[in-house]
């Protein structure tokens, strides 16, 4: 990773750990992605952006696998996604051979507006809803 993509990556989850994703968790309307941590096993809530289409709910990661989520789906796909203020219960699946950018263009403008200016690693994420 060039030293450029690893300061921008540095100020991005600096600025969404300490003010970015608590003030969004506390949202009503936020959508959330809940996973359990993989080393505490306490349950880990991150607002994301995405669409539901059908029975999966389609969102893309700013970086990738270097994002604590994406590194808890690997470990445990078992998740919960809270959309529109329900929550569901669903399992993950990281796709790399998705093209991250194509998909972008089918979800929310103003969240994929921002991963496609602050992401450096883009990765679409499946989840596969069962209720």
């Amino acid at each position: 990773m060039s030293r450029h993509h690893e300061l921008k990556h540095r100020v991005v989850t600096s600025f969404q750990r300490r003010i970015g994703n608590p003030i969004l968790s506390r949202l009503p309307f936020q959508t959330l992605l809940e996973t359990t941590g993989r080393t505490s096993g306490l349950p880990r809530r991150t607002p994301v952006g995405g669409r539901r289409v059908g029975n999966a709910f389609w969102f893309v990661s700013e970086f990738g696998d270097r994002s604590q989520y994406v590194r808890n789906i690997r470990a445990d796909p078992r998740v919960r996604v809270r959309i529109n203020g329900t929550w569901h219960t669903g399992t993950a699946h990281p796709l790399p051979e998705d093209d991250a950018r194509t998909r972008l263009k089918a979800l929310p403008r103003y969240n994929s507006t921002a991963v496609r200016a602050l992401g450096t690693d883009l990765l679409t994420v499946r989840v596969d809803l069962t209720d």
